[in-house]
């Protein structure tokens, strides 16, 4: 059991002053609240699929934080300055920024850094899987969705990810 499951599990607070995973996912909700995704929903749905996906998937307490954060400097609703800032474990820090796409850099500039940073991988192997979910495809136009379908195999392949 990870440590921050045990403090919350004890109402201890975090370990060297860290935001618990509740808040962490309190956090991703508020600052993500008005956004909709490209079918009209909640944004917030895509960040617990995600962070669900990742537990599942078993991982660590640092890489489902890091899924509820994984698009807020992407989005720009948090700032990069802000998270090298952020009462967080370094590894948090670490993930989403390699989660975070950077305006102009390539598919595979973007998977070279997913695959450096440890951790990072499962977060994104459970972005894509919702993503590219059939279900939530579905709800899209047929030219999003195909350009979609496209990026997402692109992108399992140069992450070495099986096909969904």
């Amino acid at each position: 059991m990870e440590n921050w499951e045990k403090a919350e599990k004890a109402g201890e607070p975090e370990p060297d002053g860290c935001l618990s995973l509740t808040e962490v996912e309190a956090l991703a909700r508020r600052v993500h609240a008005t956004q909709t995704d490209k079918a009209g929903r909640p944004y917030t749905v895509h960040l617990a699929a995600v962070a669900e996906g990742v537990a599942a998937r078993g991982g660590t307490d640092e890489q489902i934080a890091a899924a509820w954060l994984h698009d807020s400097v992407e989005d720009g609703v948090l700032s990069e300055s802000w998270l090298e800032n952020a009462p967080l474990p370094r590894s948090v820090k670490d993930m989403v920024s390699a989660m975070t796409k950077r305006p102009g850099e390539s598919p595979e500039t973007y998977a070279a850094r997913i695959l450096a940073v440890p951790g990072a991988l499962l977060i994104k192997e459970s972005d894509i899987a919702h993503n590219a979910d059939p279900q939530r495809l579905a709800e899209l136009d047929t030219p999003t969705r195909d350009r979609l379908t496209a990026k997402y195999a692109r992108m399992r392949r140069l992450l070495g990810l099986a096909a969904g």
